[in-house]
C-alpha cells in the first residue's frame, strides 16, 4: 500500500514538472536542465534545437531528454545497490564535467513506468485534472544490461486530443568495427520483428546520409567551423545491408555553412563585411578597433590621388593608367575566383561614394577618418570634383553631393560618431548594391523580394544585421555553384528558401537549409563512399498499431553519453596494410506497445 502510494506520487510529481517545463518550452526552449527527483535532469528540446536522439529517430518536434544529475546530493532514491555489471558499467562513463551522464537502466525503466502511468487517462486517482498530451520522452542509459541498452523511450499514441497508448522504445549500441561480418543480417532482422510482433508481413524502408562537404584542413590548419553539406536518401523495399540507395530514392540536401572560409571565392567580401561590422559596433559603443591596414599606402593617401585623378579629369587632363584604376578598384571591392565569375561578376558602375569606400577601407584610426573626410568636403565645397552617385541614396554623404550640384554645401561637424556612421552608410550602400547586382543577375530574385533586406526605413544596426544575412545567403549559392556545380534550376529554390527563413527569423549561421534533389545530381560526390549513416526500418501493422524494428550503422558515435572499448571514438582499423573505417551499430525496436481502454 504504501509503495503504491508512493509509486503514484512520484508519478504525479512527474507529470507536473514535465507539463511545467512543456508550457514554458511553449514559450521559448529553457536554457538550462530542470531537476526531478534529485537525480535526474530533464532537458527540453523543440524545433531548430540539434537534438541528441535524431541520428536515430524522427519523431515529434518537441522531446524531453533526462539524464543523471549534474549534482545528486541524496542519492537516488528509488535505485537499489547495482550489480556487478552495472558498478563496470558506470566506471566507463566519462566524467559528469565531460558532458552528459547516464542514468542506469533501471532507473530508466523506472522513469517510464512512471510517465506511462501519468500519461494513462484512466489513472484518476492521479489527481492531474485535465490530462495533457506531453512531447515524448527519452532517457539516456549506461547500458548496464546484457543488451547494451544505451537510450529508452515513450511516445504517447493519439486519437485527436486523446492518448489511447504508448509505444516505447529500446535502443542498444555496439561498436566501433570494421568487421562487417558483425552486422545483422536482413532476413533475421526482419524474422526477429515477425516474431517478436506475431506479425506476418512486415515492409521496408532504406536511409542513406552521405556529406558531401565537410570542413577541411589547409595545408597544416584546421578551418573552425561547422559548415557541412549532406545528403539525406529515403527508399522503399530494401534487398540487403548497406545497399546503395538507389537513383529513383527521394532526397533531401541538408545546408549548414558557416562564412568566412579563407578558401571561399567570396572571402574578400567577407572581409569587406567584417570591416563594416566593425563600424557599426563602433557606433554603437562609442570605441571603434581600427583593423591593421594591408594595404602599402595609407587611406588618405588613397583618397588624396584619387580626388586629384578626378580633379584633373574635370580640369580636362588625360590620365595615364585611368583603366587600370578602374580596374583596382574592382579587384579590391570584388576579388573573386576566376572559377565563379560566371555567376559572381565584379561590378563596373561603382560611383563616387562606393569608390571612396573603396580607397577607406584601409583607414587605421579615427583621425586619419577624420582627415579624409575634411578632404572630401573641401573638394566638394570648392567644385574641385563634380562626382555622380547613384539614386535613393540617403547617407549623408550622398546629400552634400547632391548641395554640391547647387554649388552649396551645409557645414557638418566632422566630431564624436559623424565620421563612423557618415562611412558605416556608404559602406552599406554600396554592398546592399553588391548583393542585389548578384542575386537579380542570376535571376535567382527579384527587387521586391530584396526591399526587406535592403530597406533604409529601419535603424542602421538592424541595416547592417540583415546585409549579414544577404551574405549569408550569397555564402550559400556559391558553394553549391562551385562545389556541387548547382545550376539555376537549384540554385531558384534554394534561394527562395533562404529569403523565407531570413524574412521571419534572425541571422543564424548553425540554422540547416533543405532543398530536395534528385540524387543523381550530386551521384558523383558520393557514389565511391561510404555512408555517415545508412538504416532500415522494417514495419509491421498500420496506425497506430504499427511497430517498427530499426538497424542503423554509422561512422561516427550515435550515442555521447557513453565511452568505452565497445562504445568509443571514432578510429580506424588496418586490415591487411589497407586502412578501413570503423563503424557503431545499433538497434531500436518497439519493445512493448501499452494501449488504454
Amino acid at each position: 500500500m504504501a509503495a503504491g502510494r508512493a509509486r503514484r506520487a512520484a508519478g504525479t510529481e512527474l507529470y507536473r514538472e514535465l507539463l511545467r517545463v512543456y508550457e514554458e518550452g511553449k514559450k521559448s526552449i529553457p536554457e538550462h536542465p530542470y531537476l526531478f527527483e534529485n537525480d535526474v535532469e530533464i532537458c527540453l528540446f523543440g524545433r531548430g534545437c540539434k537534438s541528441p536522439i535524431e541520428r536515430f529517430w524522427n519523431g515529434s518536434s518537441m522531446v524531453y531528454i533526462l539524464q543523471k544529475a549534474d549534482h545528486n546530493e541524496g542519492g537516488d532514491p528509488m535505485e537499489e545497490s547495482k550489480s556487478d555489471d552495472a558498478v563496470y558499467a558506470s566506471e566507463l562513463l566519462p566524467m559528469e564535467s565531460a558532458g552528459p551522464v547516464a542514468l542506469s537502466v533501471r532507473r530508466a525503466k523506472q522513469l517510464i513506468s512512471l510517465y506511462t502511468m501519468a500519461q494513462n487517462p484512466n489513472m484518476t486517482h492521479l489527481k492531474t485534472s485535465e490530462l495533457a498530451v506531453l512531447p515524448p520522452l527519452w532517457i539516456r542509459c549506461d547500458g548496464s544490461d546484457p543488451e547494451c541498452t544505451c537510450w529508452l523511450g515513450a511516445e504517447p499514441l493519439k486519437a485527436g486530443n486523446k492518448i489511447t497508448g504508448i509505444n516505447i522504445y529500446m535502443v542498444t549500441c555496439n561498436g566501433p568495427t570494421a568487421d562487417k561480418t558483425c552486422f545483422a543480417n536482413l532476413e533475421e532482422l526482419k524474422m526477429a520483428h515477425k516474431v517478436k510482433h506475431h506479425s506476418s508481413i512486415v515492409t521496408t524502408k532504406g536511409f542513406a546520409q552521405y556529406e558531401l562537404i565537410r570542413a577541411a584542413a589547409i595545408e597544416d590548419t584546421i578551418v573552425e567551423s561547422e559548415s557541412n553539406i549532406c545528403i539525406d536518401i529515403t527508399w522503399n523495399t530494401v534487398d540487403k545491408i548497406l545497399q546503395p540507395p538507389p537513383l529513383t530514392a527521394a532526397a533531401t540536401l541538408n545546408i549548414s555553412l558557416e562564412s568566412g572560409d579563407p578558401r571561399s571565392p567570396v572571402y574578400p567580401l567577407y572581409r569587406e563585411l567584417q570591416f563594416l561590422l566593425t563600424l557599426a559596433e563602433g557606433l554603437k559603443t562609442g570605441v571603434t578597433e581600427w583593423p591593421e591596414s594591408l594595404e602599402s599606402k595609407s587611406a588618405f593617401e588613397l583618397v588624396q590621388g584619387f580626388l586629384t585623378d578626378l580633379k584633373k579629369k574635370l580640369d580636362g587632363y588625360c590620365i595615364s593608367g585611368n583603366e587600370n584604376e578602374t580596374e583596382n578598384i574592382k579587384s579590391d571591392t570584388a576579388a573573386v575566383d576566376s572559377s565563379i565569375k560566371s555567376i559572381f561578376s565584379e561590378r563596373g558602375d561603382l560611383d563616387f561614394a562606393e569608390q571612396l569606400w573603396c580607397k577607406m577601407r584601409s583607414v587605421s584610426s579615427y583621425q586619419e577618418l577624420v582627415e579624409c573626410f575634411t578632404l572630401i568636403i573641401k573638394s566638394l565645397k570648392h567644385g574641385e570634383v563634380q562626382p555622380w552617385i547613384h539614386q535613393g541614396s540617403s547617407s549623408l554623404l550622398s546629400k552634400l553631393i547632391q548641395q554640391s550640384y547647387h554649388g552649396t554645401i551645409e557645414a557638418v561637424s566632422l566630431s564624436g560618431i559623424t565620421p563612423v556612421q557618415m562611412l558605416l552608410e556608404i559602406g552599406l550602400d554600396k554592398m546592399k548594391k553588391d548583393y542585389v547586382s548578384f542575386f537579380i543577375g542570376q535571376e535567382l530574385a527579384t527587387l521586391t523580394y530584396l526591399d526587406y533586406f535592403i530597406s533604409t526605413s529601419v535603424d542602421l544596426q538592424e541595416q547592417v544585421h540583415r546585409v549579414q544575412k544577404l551574405h549569408h545567403m550569397l555564402e550559400i549559392m556559391v558553394s553549391c555553384t562551385v562545389l556541387l556545380q548547382f545550376k539555376h534550376e537549384n540554385l531558384f529554390p534554394l534561394t527562395q528558401t533562404c529569403l523565407k527563413y531570413y524574412k521571419e527569423n534572425p541571422l543564424n549561421e548553425k540554422h540547416v537549409f533543405q532543398l530536395p534533389i534528385r540524387p543523381a545530381l550530386v551521384k558523383k560526390f558520393y557514389q565511391n563512399d561510404h555512408p555517415e549513416i545508412w538504416k532500415v526500418d522494417i514495419s509491421s501493422g498500420h496506425g497506430q498499431k504499427e511497430v517498427k524494428t530499426t538497424w542503423q550503422v554509422s561512422t561516427s558515435p550515435p550515442v555521447e553519453h557513453m565511452t568505452s572499448n565497445n562504445i568509443g571514438l571514432l578510429c580506424d582499423s588496418t586490415v591487411n596494410g589497407s586502412t578501413e573505417e570503423r563503424m557503431y551499430f545499433i538497434t531500436m525496436t518497439n519493445c512493448s506497445q501499452v494501449h488504454f481502454t
